[in-house]
């Protein structure tokens, strides 16, 4: 679509996954003309590989009150957004097989109680009624997550926010990159341009995912995320799956898995994460390239195979569907969300670290709020984008690797 350099918009968001389609949908409740750029097709790459969990209990306060919002906005979506959005209402488990990662679950699942979390104990009984394809050993400490829900093709959040964005007024153009920003002389946005043309506004959302950095540079700034490598399948069908079971998470493995096509769907989180930096917006998408290693969701899975005999190595062997996407994480494990420092008008939504899908509805609903200069629904403070010192390509790496490493290990982000 080519557009004159006298179209103008209140908002211009890059990137159409989960993070800036919420954002923009939220900035066209609030009045604001918005217009979504997106080099390739919304959800084409992070939100559309995403696993579709959504989970109450988090690491910190903040990141608790935006899942829980995230899940209530899910559940009640059609009714605020006017799109329709299916969610599985079938609460999580989460277990511990370890002294280790039983203390720290009950410490978090106490703060998360604080918080207003409905959480239970289960004995061994209590987890085999509740599931069926996690068989417990009799040791495991495990609680129950009502709460919890999960979307069965992550691509229907994405086909509801682009439903009801254009319903309210959302320009979206696809297939169309951004080469630049325009800073004015005062320091402040004043438009972009691309293939698509130009546009004229004094307000830019960076949704870019893995392309957040280099994004970001084009209007001379910096941010603080770096891209992994997540990885997870859907197995064959199998006829003793129970499709109504809950989401499990064996937090000592650092995996997931839940129902999926009559099937099981089967992630985790590997200790050795391929990393994957983006050049420039101009440079080739790595994610339908991006190489997987069926290997390591084998190791994974062998690690919980006693327990859940539904990922055997010959049922990992031959998936329905292997796929993977990027995460871009930060060096604290937290969402980079509002005001980049430096450039007046540069909003910055980034840094998933493993949850950004999940979270999406509220932080989209949250940054809206701070980009229209409302009070917003949180405190978004503590995800300032600049709360991070400039560091080294490789320094970002490293450090991001660590928390993708350690998503579920204890004491991260406390």
């Amino acid at each position: 679509m080519e557009i004159g350099a006298g179209v103008r918009a209140d908002v211009v968001v890059v990137g159409a996954g989960a993070f800036g389609l919420s954002t923009a949908l939220h900035l066209a409740q609030l009045g604001r003309s918005v217009t979504v750029v997106e080099r390739d097709q919304p959800g084409s790459q992070a939100s559309g590989r995403a696993a579709g969990l959504f989970k109450s209990i988090q690491a910190d306060r903040l990141r608790t009150e935006l899942a829980r919002r995230s899940i209530e906005r899910a559940r009640t979506f059609e009714q605020w957004a006017g799109a329709p959005l299916a969610v599985r209402a079938t609460g999580s488990l989460v277990i511990a097989r370890t002294p280790r990662h039983e203390g720290h679950l009950r410490d978090e699942i106490a703060r998360s109680r604080g918080w207003g979390v409905a959480a239970r104990d289960l004995d061994p009984v209590g987890l085999a009624a509740r599931c069926t394809l996690y068989r417990p050993a009799g040791s495991e400490a495990a609680w129950w997550c009502p709460e919890d829900i999960y979307i069965d093709e992550p691509s229907t959040l994405i086909d509801a926010y682009v439903q009801a964005c254009l319903a309210g007024g959302v320009e979206l153009i696809a297939d169309a990159e951004v080469l630049g920003i325009e800073v004015s002389a005062s320091g402040g946005v004043s438009g972009v341009h691309g293939s698509f043309g130009s546009i004229r506004t004094d307000t830019v959302v960076d949704a870019a995912g893995g392309w957040a950095r280099p994004v970001a540079a084009l209007g001379g700034a910096w941010l603080a995320v770096a891209a992994v490598r997540h990885q997870l399948l859907i197995t064959a069908p199998d006829p003793d799956v129970d499709p109504d079971d809950p989401i499990v998470r064996v937090v000592d493995a650092a995996v997931y898995l839940r129902p999926a096509r009559g099937g099981v769907m089967f992630g985790g989180f590997e200790q050795a994460p391929l990393a994957v930096e983006p050049s420039r917006p101009g440079s080739t998408l790595p994610t339908p390239d991006l190489p997987l290693d069926l290997a390591v969701l084998d190791a994974l899975a062998a690690s919980v195979r006693a327990e859940v005999p539904a990922v055997a190595a010959e049922r990992i062997a031959a998936p329905a569907e292997h796929r993977g996407g990027l995460f871009t994480m930060t060096p604290d494990g937290r969402f980079v969300v509002g005001a980049v420092p430096g450039v007046r008008g540069l909003f910055a939504v980034s840094g998933c670290n493993g949850s950004g899908f999940s979270s999406s509805l509220a932080i989209g609903e949250a940054l809206a709020g701070l980009v229209c200069g409302q009070r917003p629904l949180v405190d978004l403070a503590p995800l300032a984008p600049g709360r991070f010192p400039t560091m080294t390509d490789e320094g970002l790496a490293s450090a991001g690797a660590w928390q993708y490493a350690h998503y579920y290990d204890p004491g991260v982000g406390q």
